[in-house]
């Protein structure tokens, strides 16, 4: 996950403005500042002004900016439906609804990569398939999530999402999840790390065998190469006792022929 906002414009943050603002602001112009803060594009992230007291304060004359402003930051579209059936929350512009959509398919994805079109119709309240999909390419090109769509078989891919801002009382969750996955990844070393060492081991072993191997190799060889030779001495001296004349060499052929020249020049 991306855990930051990066959708703004010329390297400032939109949400600076409206913590500025929020130092200030109290009562209605505090929960103007925050249906603002919601048209805004490219604000998707609300931890700042939530943190603010002005802001905070909302909680008691102005309540359900109060209780929109917490479902933009950690909630989805129907945790606000289920609010507003109970008129906790104010009525969502076309311009907070679309967003509140983006937002609850960020969620969506935290809890899986491939999310099946139904579910996403189910989530985001809507009936049309061709309306689903243009809402997820918006979202692709507003670079909220990376990820493509499998229309053949109805699903969308996730890759990566922007970050979502985190409840307090969910740091010891995500602590924990952290902890486990650092232990994981140092138990994973230490088997790899173990694995090396056998296949070293193992290698250092085959090279010993080799060589060991290589020279028995050699030795066979001498050894029978000493024995065809005492076997040619021996078939040698077999002839010889059997009175069988030895084939006469071409040393032997040239110094006959050189002595029968002598004895015709005569």
């Amino acid at each position: 996950m991306i855990g930051e906002n990066k959708h703004h414009q010329g390297g400032s943050n939109p949400m600076e403005q409206f913590v500025l603002l929020a130092k200030t602001a109290k009562g209605a112009a505090a929960a103007e500042l925050v249906k603002q803060a919601l048209e805004t594009p490219g604000v998707y992230v609300f931890s700042e002004l939530l943190d603010m007291p002005c802001i905070k304060d909302l909680a008691g004359e102005h309540k359900q900016q109060w209780e929109l402003l917490n479902i933009f930051a950690f909630g989805t579209l129907k945790d606000y439906m289920e609010k507003r059936a109970q008129n906790l929350v104010p009525d969502l512009s076309c311009g907070q609804r679309k967003k509140l959509q983006y937002l609850t398919i960020v969620t969506l994805s935290e809890r899986e990569k491939c999310i099946p079109y139904q579910t996403l119709q189910n989530e985001l309240d809507i009936s049309n398939v061709r309306q689903l999909e243009d809402l997820i390419i918006e979202a692709i090109y507003a670079e909220i999530i990376q990820g493509k769509l499998d229309q053949s078989r109805g699903f969308l891919e996730i890759d990566t999402t922007i970050g979502r801002d985190i409840r307090k009382d969910d740091i010891p969750v995500i602590t924990n999840t952290l902890e486990s996955w650092c232990d994981a990844c140092e138990n994973m070393l230490v088997a790899l790390q173990n694995q090396i060492e056998r296949a070293n081991t193992e290698k250092s072993q085959k090279m010993q065998r080799k060589d060991a191997l290589e020279q028995e190799v050699a030795n066979l060889k001498k050894t029978v190469k000493s024995h065809s030779q005492d076997a040619d001495d021996v078939m040698a001296d077999s002839r010889e006792a059997m009175g069988v004349e030895k084939t006469p060499s071409k040393k032997m052929i040239k110094k006959g022929i050189r002595g029968s020249s002598k004895l015709f020049n005569k």
